[in-house]
């Protein structure tokens, strides 16, 4: 079976957006993104909320073209192409190419998503976290922790009845910009 993983950068105070969704903070220099291509290497899936998908697809599809992209630009772009995405959102009428669209989080649709052969499933987009989350969908946390306060935002982990839940640590690293990567899989 595959797993579910938020792979999800976050302030040291907790927060995946400043206000207005702001996200210029994140600090990805050459060193943590030829990390991340590795780490996302091996996807089965991204499954995207409507903010990350328009985000992601804004830019990356072609962003290998540009004569002046570096050697992880491209890669990125031919992995973010290349990979089947599930876009969550009830408000798309349509989606790019290798995507499709579902209405909403049907945990036992997830669950039957989960039974198919391939790589791990990769979730991005605050809202979309937040409900797998809340569903208790999320095997794996691939968490790159960002030095920087924000003070306000979106939180990464809402307030949830019932979210408690035992993590094992399976790996971190320390980046020369200070960026630290915790990766935590559920008990």
């Amino acid at each position: 079976m595959r797993n579910v993983v938020l792979n999800m950068s976050v302030s040291l105070d907790g927060y995946m957006e400043a206000p207005g969704r702001d996200i210029s903070w994140h600090l990805v220099d050459e060193e943590v993104h030829r990390q991340v291509n590795a780490y996302l290497a091996p996807a089965g899936g991204f499954l995207c909320g409507r903010h990350n998908y328009r985000l992601m697809e804004g830019y990356w599809p072609h962003a290998d073209q540009d004569p002046d992209s570096d050697a992880v630009t491209r890669e990125f772009a031919a992995l973010w192409r290349d990979t089947p995405k599930v876009v969550y959102s009830r408000t798309l009428d349509e989606v790019g190419p290798n995507a499709t669209l579902v209405r909403e989080v049907v945990p036992e649709e997830v669950r039957a998503l989960k039974e198919q052969p391939g790589g791990p499933l990769f979730v991005g987009g605050a809202v979309l976290a937040e409900s797998f989350l809340r569903h208790g969908l999320v095997d794996e946390f691939h968490l790159y922790v960002n030095p920087v306060l924000l003070g306000g935002g979106r939180r990464l982990f809402p307030e949830l009845d019932s979210l408690r839940t035992g993590l094992t640590l399976v790996d971190t690293r320390t980046f020369s910009n200070g960026v630290v990567l915790l990766h935590h899989r559920k008990d």
